[in-house]
């Protein structure tokens, strides 16, 4: 199986222009690709595995990824999926975040001479004037074509930003300099992508030539990826300070049952075969298969003993028991219990289980709260010391754990 048909046998290619010629470099290493990160947070998510994994599939097999942050691009803001305006980012602000993702990235491709580079569309876009550049580019964009790209529809139902509008033509001219000064002769994005990602192939043969050999390529991630790495509208984030490892384990293993075979296919490094070996697992089997998913994908990003350690906690959850010493936790002072006891409704805010009280209220008479393995609906119950002196569990829904503790 060539490296192109096992992309396609994960389930990974949604469009390209040019079947044929993509596989083709691909398979013979001759890709220099570059994949797009706007730096809108200070830490990748999980929802960008797809991206990170196929750059290593791809260096793997002698292609050489570029890795395109978006300090340019960030400060305009991809409509793309969206119902409103992204915030508006200071240049400070997406240069921590750049290098952050530079940091997490090094887990996964290797940078260096010769092999992976990472880049900043700031050095090009920021040095743009605005006049040549609509002389330059604009004439090779039709707006009527662009008001109907898949990328601006949402965006449309409650009014785009002229801002906005313009993502679009600084993406495809990221493709065009890219093309240009680093011989980037391939892009990948998400499916979502599509109309940006055409718009910079088609700059490239408009400005230099029908002979231009710039390909496009799009990854499933509207349908699948975009909603990897959300949990309770959260964000399940790579960096361990802000989603732990065992955190980031308990996600992956709360994943649906219709949802753990693509991830496995589409996100490790398993051996398809091993994989098609698992097609046929139905009930408990399933849950070795969410363990196995969730395994790989701690491994790579936190490494072979917190995946283990994240792996032994989870295990003993779900069995009704065992090692907590790798389960999120919060330890209270006596200070936090006014009046000598803290009611759930804070305890909850304070565990980072809730934003806020209204919502634990929610979760709490709704059921989805139980305390030490009982349900809890009285939302005004509090505790005492006391309560915390055997082990305290606090379960949130069907995925979250959370160990309190009473300090000094």
């Amino acid at each position: 199986m060539t490296v192109y048909e096992e992309l396609k046998a994960r389930g990974l290619v949604a469009q390209v222009t040019n079947e044929e010629e993509i596989s083709k470099m691909i398979n013979e290493g001759k890709a220099v690709f570059y994949i797009g990160f706007d730096c809108t947070a200070d830490s990748l998510t999980a929802g960008h595995f797809m991206a990170l994994t196929l750059m290593k599939r791809l260096q793997m097999a002698g292609n050489r990824p570029i890795a395109l942050i978006g300090g340019g691009t960030t400060m305009i803001g991809d409509p793309s999926g969206r119902t409103d305006m992204r915030k508006m980012l200071t240049k400070e602000d997406i240069d921590y975040n750049a290098q952050c993702f530079k940091r997490q990235m090094e887990k996964f491709i290797e940078f260096g001479e010769g092999k992976a580079k990472m880049l900043n569309n700031a050095d090009w876009l920021l040095k743009l004037n605005y006049v040549e550049l609509l002389r330059e580019v604009g004439a090779c964009f039709s707006v009527n074509n662009m008001l109907r790209a898949k990328c601006y529809e949402q965006r449309m139902e409650k009014g785009l930003s002229f801002l906005e509008f313009n993502y679009m033509i600084m993406q495809s001219y990221d493709f065009y300099h890219l093309f240009q000064h680093e011989g980037c002769n391939m892009q990948f994005g998400g499916d979502d992508q599509w109309s940006n990602m055409l718009g910079g192939t088609e700059l490239i043969r408009k400005k230099l030539g029908k002979d231009a050999h710039a390909m496009t390529i799009t990854l499933l991630t509207d349908s699948q990826g975009n909603k990897m790495g959300k949990t309770a509208g959260n964000a399940v984030w790579l960096d361990p300070n802000k989603t732990s490892p065992y955190e980031f384990y308990q996600y992956w293993r709360n994943v649906g049952d219709a949802d753990v075979l693509k991830c496995i296919r589409m996100l490790t490094f398993l051996p398809l075969e091993q994989i098609q070996e698992m097609d046929s697992w139905e009930g408990a089997q399933l849950n070795q298969a969410k363990e196995i998913l969730a395994f790989e994908l701690t491994r790579m990003v936190h490494g072979e003993e917190e995946a283990q350690k994240a792996q032994e906690a989870s295990r003993g959850l779900f069995a009704g028991g065992g090692d907590t010493s790798n389960m999120p936790s919060t330890t209270l002072t006596p200070a936090d219990l006014q009046g000598g006891a803290i009611g759930l409704l804070d305890l909850m805010v304070k565990c980072g289980l809730t934003p806020s009280k209204g919502e634990a209220r929610r979760l709490i008479t709704q059921g989805g709260v139980l305390v030490k393995g009982e349900k809890v609906t009285d939302p005004t119950v509090r505790f005492t010391a006391e309560d915390f002196a055997q082990e305290f569990i606090i379960k949130k829904g069907k995925k979250v754990f959370h160990l309190v503790q009473m300090g000094e």
